[in-house]
């Protein structure tokens, strides 16, 4: 069952006589679909998200809740147009709030930038330890929900976008007391050999590759550029 709202219950901004809608999550069903993961990834990547990296969409720094961190590993299969997120979430208080479907977001956007969403994820969910984590993988064509000039900002947006300058896109996610955004980072290419497949074992375990590091050192060594491994988070969606 799909983790996405089905209902979005927004206010839609109507402007002039066709009616468009700017910036808000209604009127945009998804698009993507959810789906097992495939069996082989063409790139990987991490951020460290962290309050001090938020900025508001007018470019301006805007510190999101303080302590706050999170972990955000995507894999992506380019060719199928298939990305497989795992997110971990800690000193991130809910309600999430933002204008897209969801409050957790991929965005087109430089270190120190705004730029619009491209992709939205379910967001995180507490997982019993207090640590709000979110997992699985979605199929393009994607949708966010907020629309400018009449077009989803997701619409014509393809993965080879971030594996071709991963350095221009950022992830965080957005909560009613940080609507600017709780926590955000910049994503980093990591080996796709060294991430988990989550069905038994890994993209080098299936060539006759050598096992998995623990995620538990993921940002560490991603930032070395060492092999790491992620654990597989349950969400209770």
């Amino acid at each position: 069952m799909s983790r996405f709202p089905t209902s979005l219950a927004r206010t839609a901004v109507v402007t002039g006589i066709a009616g468009a809608v700017a910036m808000v999550g209604a009127g945009s069903a998804s698009a993507e679909t959810e789906v097992a993961e495939p069996a082989t990834f063409t790139s990987a990547f991490t951020a460290m998200a962290t309050p001090d990296a938020v900025i508001n969409p007018d470019g301006v720094p805007t510190p999101g809740t303080p302590g706050a961190t999170g972990t955000f590993t995507y894999r992506i299969n380019s060719d199928l147009e298939i990305i497989c997120f795992d997110i971990s979430l800690s000193g991130v208080t809910p309600p999430f709030q933002s204008p897209a479907k969801t409050a957790t977001h991929v965005h087109q956007a430089a270190a120190g930038q705004p730029g619009p969403p491209r992709l939205a994820f379910p967001n995180p969910e507490d997982d019993g330890s207090g640590r709000l984590v979110s997992s699985g993988c979605l199929q393009g064509p994607f949708t966010t929900g907020v629309v400018t000039n009449g077009t989803d900002t997701g619409a014509g947006f393809t993965l080879a976008q971030i594996e071709a300058d991963p350095s221009s896109f950022a992830t965080d996610t957005h909560t009613t007391a940080s609507p600017a955004g709780a926590v955000r980072g910049q994503l980093t290419a990591i080996p796709v050999g060294g991430v988990e497949t989550g069905v038994g074992g890994t993209a080098q375990d299936a060539e006759g590759g050598t096992a998995l590091l623990s995620v538990a050192g993921l940002g560490a060594l991603a930032a070395a550029g060492a092999v790491a491994a992620r654990r597989r988070a349950t969400t209770g969606g």
